[in-house]
Formats: C-alpha cells, sequence, structure tokens
C-alpha cells in the first residue's frame, strides 16, 4: 500500500489583483498579499479543516525584507492557521510558485502529506528582481554565462537572433492579440481575484478589485513605435514584455482520496512535470526541453494537449515554443484568456496564476483531456506541469 502512488489533485487556486510596480502596491506589505490569499483560500473552501493542511509552501524571487523569514511559515501564522501547520520557502526564480507546488504535489504522491498550501508573492515595487544579490564574478570572469544572462530583456533579444523568421512584427502581433483576449475573458479571471486593500500616501486607502496593468486598446500599429530599451533598433518592446508587477498567488493540492473525503473539489489531476535547464542567455527557450520531458514521462506527445497555459515573460518566447511544437500563432488553445503581457508577471507568484487560469478553462472544455502549464526561467531553466481535466467526456481508454 505505502508504495503506491497517489493521484493528486489541484483543489482551488486565487490571486490578487495585479499591480503595476510603483504603483497599486507600493505601500503594502509583500507578506499582506499571501496572507490575504490563504485566508481567501480557507473562506472558499469551508470543508476544509485548517488543522488538516500538512505543509505552506510560498515562493519569492527576492527573500529578503517581507519576502524573507520563511515566508512560508510567518504568512500561514499571521493568516490564521493553527501552529501546528508548518512552512518554508522557496527560489526558482520566475517559477517559484510552480515548484512549490510540484514540490508539495511530490509528497502527497508519496504519502508524506495529504493537503498542502502552495503559492508564491512578489513586490516588485519594493524588491526589484536582483537587489541585494552578489553573483559570485567567476559566473562571468570564467564565461559561465555571458552578461546578457542577467538581464532577461537581452535573453529576449537573443531569442530574436536565435530564431530570425521570429520577427518583432510577428511579437506585436501576438501581444496585442493576448491584450485582447484577456478583455474578452475578464469577468471570468475575476473569478479567482482576491480585493486587496491598499494604501497610497498620495490617494489613501483603495480595495484593488482588478488588475491594474492590461490595455485592451493595444493595437499592432501602436505597438510598431515602441522603443527598444534593450538593444538600438532591437525588437523587445515594453508592449511585448511582461510588465514589472505586484502580486501574489496561492492555491490548496491534495490527494484525491483526502479530497473526496472532505468534499473538497477537484479541478484538475496532476499527471506529471518536469524542470529542465538551457542556455542562460536564451533562457526564454527553457519551456520547449521542460515540456518535451513531461511528455515523454507521461507517455503523451504535443498533439495530447487541448490547451496551453504558456507564461508571456516576452512574446518572443512564447512564439519560439509555439514554432518549435509546429503550433499557430493565434491557436485558439493557447492562452484562450490572455497572460503576462496583458495582466502581469509577478515573478515568483505566476506559476499558480498559470494553474488557477487553466483549471478554470478545463471546467469550460470537457472534450480536453490534458492540458499543460509552463514558463521560461531566469538564468536557464524551464518548467513545464501536465494536468488531466476531471471534466473530459472522450474516451479515456
Amino acid at each position: 500500500m505505502r508504495d503506491t502512488i497517489r493521484d493528486v489533485v489541484f483543489v482551488d487556486g486565487v490571486r490578487t489583483p495585479f499591480g503595476k510596480a510603483g504603483k497599486l502596491y507600493e505601500e503594502t506589505r509583500a507578506d499582506d498579499m499571501i496572507i490575504r490569499c490563504i485566508r481567501t483560500l480557507l473562506r472558499r473552501n469551508p470543508a476544509l479543516p485548517p488543522e488538516r493542511v500538512d505543509e505552506v509552501a510560498l515562493a519569492a524571487t527576492t527573500q529578503i525584507g517581507d519576502q524573507g523569514l520563511t515566508l512560508g511559515r510567518s504568512a500561514a501564522l499571521l493568516a490564521g492557521l493553527p501552529r501546528s501547520v508548518p512552512g518554508f520557502s522557496i527560489d526558482r526564480m520566475c517559477a517559484g510558485a510552480m515548484t512549490a507546488v510540484t514540490a508539495v504535489s511530490s509528497a502527497i504522491a508519496s504519502r508524506q502529506y495529504d493537503i498542502a498550501i502552495a503559492g508564491g508573492v512578489e513586490s516588485m515595487s519594493n524588491h526589484p528582481m536582483g537587489e541585494g544579490v552578489d553573483p559570485n564574478p567567476r559566473i562571468v570572469a570564467e564565461k559561465l554565462v555571458d552578461t546578457d544572462a542577467l538581464v532577461m530583456g537581452n535573453t529576449a533579444e537573443n531569442l530574436h537572433d536565435l530564431f530570425p523568421a521570429i520577427t518583432k512584427e510577428r511579437a506585436d502581433a501576438y501581444a496585442a492579440g493576448t491584450q485582447h483576449r484577456y478583455a474578452a475573458a475578464l469577468d471570468r479571471l475575476r473569478a479567482d481575484f482576491a480585493t486587496m486593500a491598499a494604501r497610497s500616501a498620495d490617494e489613501g486607502w483603495t480595495v484593488a478589485t482588478d488588475d491594474q496593468l492590461p490595455r485592451p486598446e493595444t493595437t499592432v500599429e501602436g505597438l510598431a513605435d515602441l522603443r527598444t530599451p534593450f538593444r538600438p533598433h532591437g525588437r523587445v518592446t515594453a508592449g511585448t514584455a511582461a510588465p514589472l508587477t505586484d502580486g501574489a498567488t496561492a492555491c490548496l493540492v491534495a490527494d484525491a482520496e483526502t479530497a473526496a473525503e472532505l468534499g473538497l473539489p477537484v479541478a484538475m489531476t496532476m499527471v506529471g512535470f518536469a524542470f529542465a535547464g538551457v542556455d542562460p542567455e536564451t533562457m526564454g527557450v527553457g519551456p520547449i526541453p521542460s515540456t518535451e520531458k513531461a511528455l515523454a514521462r507521461a507517455g503523451l506527445t504535443i498533439d495530447d494537449i487541448g490547451l496551453f497555459e504558456i507564461n508571456e515573460a516576452f512574446a518572443v518566447q512564447v512564439l519560439a515554443f509555439l514554432d518549435h511544437f509546429k503550433i499557430a500563432d493565434d491557436d485558439p488553445r493557447v492562452n484562450p484568456w490572455g497572460g503576462a503581457i496583458a495582466m502581469g508577471h509577478p515573478l515568483a507568484s505566476s506559476g499558480v496564476r498559470l494553474m488557477t487560469q487553466l483549471a478554470r478553462e478545463f471546467a469550460e472544455h470537457p472534450e480536453v483531456r490534458y492540458g499543460i502549464t509552463t514558463m521560461c526561467v531566469g538564468l536557464g531553466q524551464g518548467g513545464t506541469v501536465i494536468w488531466e481535466n476531471p471534466n473530459f467526456e472522450g474516451d479515456k481508454s
């Protein structure tokens, strides 16, 4: 019995509305954002006795100040979970929350936990990417990586160099499309927002109920005139990159039997996952090998995947993935409700945002059996999780 791997299910996920760095949440503590998400999860799932939570795994890319102090434990205490509930922090840069989910899911599958909370938070207002870091000088001096690897926009320009078929025009068209898809899906996305109080010295208190960053009026013509900050006459612009963002996400994962025992909903079931390393200078290709590895382990092919949630760090990175797998730029299976170019990418929190979105999309698509959440990761990595739709009505043989 104990050597049997258990099914891991995604029960529910929430997120704060995302805010523009330096604006909405500039005077809001990062830990308060993730606390809000945890409390919202517990309120949305009253069948879950809080003492049944076995672990709280929370991610942040910059683990200092209000994003430090073993965030998983401190946020659990502040959120009102019993003191018996442990917690820890995790860092895999952009894939922090994704790694939090896969870490606790592995323990659930192997019967070490029954239920866990996983998520992430990033205040890019108060903790810009790279704050306080001290890279070993050997990384550059011994040419382990090029200095481009330390500037994400430069890695995106490098992808355009690597794949000349991915033109600026294609990137602009993709970016405009994701803005429009987001706008069309906003009412559905709101179902998983944990409204958040925020204070501004200039404007006083407000309640954030919507993402601050989307630009539904975006056109390809307007994007064409934006400057290219990472390289003179380059191809990456603010319009084809995820904006600097503050926000938090959290989710509940459990084994299928415990979810059934407690009457918790099952939004999707984990099939498998994989992480892979790539050249740090072209980190945007990371989702390609991680997806190939995850598919191979699961005995699936790309043709089995009916929905794709790909984190849009940069348009070029998504297009590189689509070209590799021979998927059209405007394939309706890809980010059907828009992505990070529209709503923002608060680094370590984004993995759970992808999962929450996919879970909602599964509910609307019973004809789809499998979907993936995937993202590139700074310093040259990719992460992919494959999920199965419990609402699937087709042949499961």
